[in-house]
């Protein structure tokens, strides 16, 4: 049986304020121990609500696991405060063909229902004056990852963030990813996987773009 794949098309950058993640204006007013505290204590009352024994040893630690997992693990993302530093280097070599990374890990959470959405991101850009560190896509891509996301927002903000530091638009972004709201819950589609391209500048033009989709197409192979 072939994958199900679903093909997100958006590109020249479709830039509003829909691409931040919503946030309340005290988001973190509270400490992180102040939220591991208090999600403890309701995901202790929802575990029991569903009739699991706390008194057992093996889910008696289970609401502060939880707690710690969503404020320093799952979702760390959220918090400014723990967005990577993207350095920057002079494009000394003159370098000006596309440079892409490949097969970055996305490990994320569907905002609906919370479940996991795993996949890859391919990134390319077109170098100017600056290139970036390469393990700083990478970082780019954990950290907006790492919150409560759907997969069109994750696009455009690492597209976004890669234009602003490398002050170009020749930038192309690539997810393929499989939900987990789609494949353990609902019609529980287990072969189905979605696909986001977002893309500005040269990669509008379908022969770059078409480029970029060839180089990708070939590392799979």
């Amino acid at each position: 049986m072939k994958n199900k794949e679903q093909i997100i098309i958006e590109g020249d950058a479709h830039f509003s304020t829909s691409i931040k993640t919503p946030l309340r204006a005290d988001a973190f007013d509270k400490s992180d121990d102040e939220k591991i505290k208090n999600i403890q204590h309701h995901f202790k009352m929802i575990m029991e609500e569903i009739g699991l024994d706390l008194t057992d040893d093996s889910l008696s630690g289970t609401p502060y696991r939880f707690a710690k997992m969503y404020v320093k693990e799952l979702f760390y993302g959220l918090n400014p405060a723990n967005k990577p530093k993207l350095s920057v280097f002079e494009n000394k070599y003159n370098y000006k063909k596309m440079l892409v990374e490949q097969n970055i890990t996305i490990d994320s959470s569907c905002e609906h229902h919370f479940l996991p959405i795993v996949g890859h991101a391919n990134i390319a850009y077109i170098p100017k004056d600056k290139v970036i560190g390469l393990s700083k896509i990478n970082r780019l891509v954990d950290y907006y990852a790492h919150r409560p996301q759907v997969q069109e927002r994750l696009s455009l903000q690492i597209l976004k963030d890669l234009q602003e530091v490398l002050n170009t638009k020749d930038v192309i972004v690539m997810i393929t990813a499989k939900h987990l709201c789609v494949s353990s819950r609902g019609i529980k589609d287990k072969d189905s996987f979605t696909t986001t391209i977002e893309y500005d500048g040269c990669f509008a033009d379908t022969e770059k773009r078409n480029e970029f989709l060839k180089i990708i197409s070939n590392q799979k192979g």
